[in-house]
């Protein structure tokens, strides 16, 4: 098996629908002599030192004190540093529950911006969740039942120290590198074990590894930056790590396959990028874009959480923005819907279902829903609608809906919608 058949069973064994279940390990699981994991929405790690700990990222609140238990069972303490990968709420909220006296919490200096970000959406945030994520508190309630008594609070943390690009510690007799990166957000690092040739990214490069990254999410983020996000490949190459340690998942372990892997996945937002600017200022409207623009067979890289039609439209907005030069509507508040049921109206009804039909039936399940949902407008209860819609949704689930994480997780919450799912 070449290196290349190697990266590809490694995309290929990551899908992004096993991002919906968490697993809890108990007791933690052994990376090395050194490292722990403790999995969950995102992994939280323990670096053991002569005679303390070091803890990397924390979980959520309510999911901290299944980590700590499980953590004190190897070593209860003293912990030395806390360390945040980056600043989303399943990093660091459980910060204030592993902080005890004489603990120095770490992060990057973008630390306290990106969770004003996540702040001023938070109430967005909590309403649309349940989309994707178990919002009835299934876990929560079995880590409370098992840890009676242990605070599950969310935390919004303050760091003691933070840095802009590196930061050099030796903690306890362990030598760490904290290099301030680039990803899902702009308060990433990377930690660096220079005597164990380990880099623990966490989330950095998104949670499944090698997939394509996320410029921006379903649920709401700011945009990512494409070229943060190749320089950020760039410089975790040239640590050249013969473990690297993900937000999810098992370590990918062999310096060849790490670094063939970056090389691929560097490529493909490379190509991406390159392919969507050229269309930009050849003048390729960015619908036709995101159809036509597709990975070569080398730089194939999983889908399974970020897709490269939306990495495509992503990327326009970022560059030029949201109006599209094709129409005097885009200035205004979108009339598309109303002006759809007014076209079914004059049409009627049973000639806009009978279009919204043949566009399934010849796998246009897109514009059938778009029909569907015009006729929705003028004619609620008409059971014709509901089955196109059901039909139209299961059919993108069968054509490749179920891959990414996101859409996977859309397309079932609308077919739930509509009582079926």
């Amino acid at each position: 098996m070449t290196i290349q058949d190697q990266v590809d069973r490694l995309i290929d064994e990551r899908p992004g629908r096993q991002l919906l279940t968490p697993v809890y390990e108990d007791p933690a699981y052994r990376i090395s002599d050194t490292i722990y994991r403790s999995s969950g929405t995102t992994a939280a790690y323990l670096l053991l030192t002569d005679g303390g700990r070091v803890i990397v990222n924390t979980g959520l609140g309510f999911e901290a004190p299944h980590h700590k238990r499980v953590y004190d069972a190897v070593r209860a303490g003293p912990t030395h540093h806390i360390i945040t990968t980056q600043a989303h709420v399943d990093h660091l909220g459980g910060v204030g529950l592993f902080r005890e006296p004489g603990t120095t919490y770490i992060a990057q200096a973008n630390n306290l911006a990106c969770q004003a970000d996540d702040a001023r959406i938070q109430a967005l945030r909590m309403r649309t969740a349940g989309i994707w994520f178990d919002m009835l508190g299934t876990d929560a309630i079995r880590i409370a039942k098992e840890n009676p008594g242990v605070p599950m609070r969310q935390d919004t943390p303050t760091p003691d120290i933070t840095f802009h690009d590196q930061l050099d510690l030796t903690v306890d007799g362990l030598r760490l590198k904290l290099i301030a990166s680039v990803g899902e957000t702009i308060d990433s690092c990377i930690v660096w074990l220079p005597e164990h040739r380990t880099a623990l990214i966490s989330n950095l490069l998104g949670p499944l590894f090698p997939h394509f990254p996320n410029l921006n999410t379903l649920r709401g983020d700011r945009y990512r930056s494409a070229e943060g996000y190749l320089e950020t490949v760039r410089r975790l190459r040239e640590l050249q790590p013969e473990v690297l340690v993900t937000g999810r998942h098992d370590p990918i372990v062999g310096a060849e396959l790490i670094d063939a892997s970056l090389e691929r996945l560097h490529g493909a937002v490379d190509y991406v990028h390159r392919e969507a600017l050229e269309g930009f200022n050849s003048g390729v409207d960015v619908w036709t874009l995101m159809r036509e623009i597709e990975l070569p067979a080398h730089l194939r890289v999983g889908q399974g959480y970020g897709k490269v039609a939306w990495a495509v439209r992503t990327l326009w907005e970022t560059y030029v923005g949201w109006f599209q030069l094709r129409s005097t509507t885009e200035m205004y508040p979108d009339s598309s819907g109303a002006a759809l049921a007014e076209l079914v109206a004059a049409a009627g009804t049973d000639a806009a279902v009978g279009r919204a039909e043949a566009a399934l039936a010849r796998g246009d399940a897109v514009v059938a829903i778009r029909v569907a949902e015009a006729v929705e407008m003028v004619a609620p209860e008409d059971p014709r609608v509901r089955e196109v819609l059901v039909d139209a949704h299961r059919y993108l689930l069968d054509h490749g809906g179920d891959v990414s994480f996101w859409e996977n997780g859309w397309l079932h919450h609308e077919l739930d919608r509509l009582g079926v799912d």
